[in-house]
């Protein structure tokens, strides 16, 4: 979504900055538009005629908030190929009275896929249910406040490098949260800490302005990626979903 440019602009909130919409996927959103989240799972059962009344199930499950979709079924034990699909979506497997293959649970974790064992459909239906209320909040419910471009790089005299950067609309401010955007999309995110203009500390810099700003966790950005901040706007006091890698029975 492109911005609309006005000469009051340095006072507008700034929505979806056309950088961030260019440069964010993430496979546990809805990439048609609709902001809302998707739950992509992989099912294991013990039979077919497990897959089927499981199946049957889930598609029933309501939720108000996320899609949800089982991208692969099958019959067995969780196995190596399950992982591999389970990555294509969110990182979740599924499994009604099966188990894990041996050695499985050491993959599961490096590759960062949560797998949950069950005995009961209405344990794994509620539990689906309760994943997809929860899943991390859609790009929609944030707003960015500021966008940035790097134009220099300078090593900090303490630990850390200090990102050169000229604001281009909005703001950027001490306190708010912010990300910087490579050309593959985001590779950092944190709260700035603190901003100078030369040897100026300040709490805000507005469009046309150069700041500085020091990050201490973070050596690769780049001349001419791209700064953020935003500011969060999902209301849930609820931890949102993330997969652990754990291998869980809910029986």
């Amino acid at each position: 979504m492109s911005h609309k440019h006005n000469k009051n602009h340095h006072n507008r909130k700034i929505s979806k900055s056309r950088e961030w919409l260019k440069t964010h996927k993430d496979s546990s959103h809805d990439s048609s538009g609709s902001g809302r989240p998707k739950l992509e799972f992989v099912l294991k059962c013990d039979s077919a005629g497990s897959v089927e009344a499981v199946t049957a199930a889930v598609l029933k499950v309501d939720s108000s908030e996320a899609d949800i979709n089982i991208i692969q079924s099958g019959i067995g034990n969780i196995n190596h190929s399950d992982i591999s699909m389970a990555e294509t979506g969110s990182r979740f497997i599924a499994g009604f009275q099966v188990d894990v293959l041996p050695g499985i649970d050491t993959e599961l974790n490096e590759r960062n896929v949560e797998t949950r064992l069950y005995n009961v459909i209405y344990k794994l239906t509620d539990d689906i249910r309760r994943i997809a209320g929860n899943l991390p909040p859609s790009v929609s419910e944030e707003e960015i406040t500021g966008s940035a471009r790097v134009v220099a790089l300078y090593k900090s005299v303490r630990k850390g490098v200090i990102i050169g950067c000229k604001v281009l609309e909005g703001s950027l401010s001490v306190g708010k949260h912010f990300r910087i955007i490579s050309a593959m999309g985001p590779v950092y995110s944190g709260t700035i800490e603190s901003m100078h203009i030369e040897r100026d500390a300040v709490q805000k810099a507005a469009p046309g302005q150069q700041v500085g700003i020091k990050i201490s966790a973070f050596n690769k950005a780049k001349v001419g990626d791209i700064v953020e901040c935003f500011r969060p706007l999902n209301k849930k006091t609820v931890p949102a979903w993330h997969p652990t890698g754990e291998v869980m029975k809910i029986f």
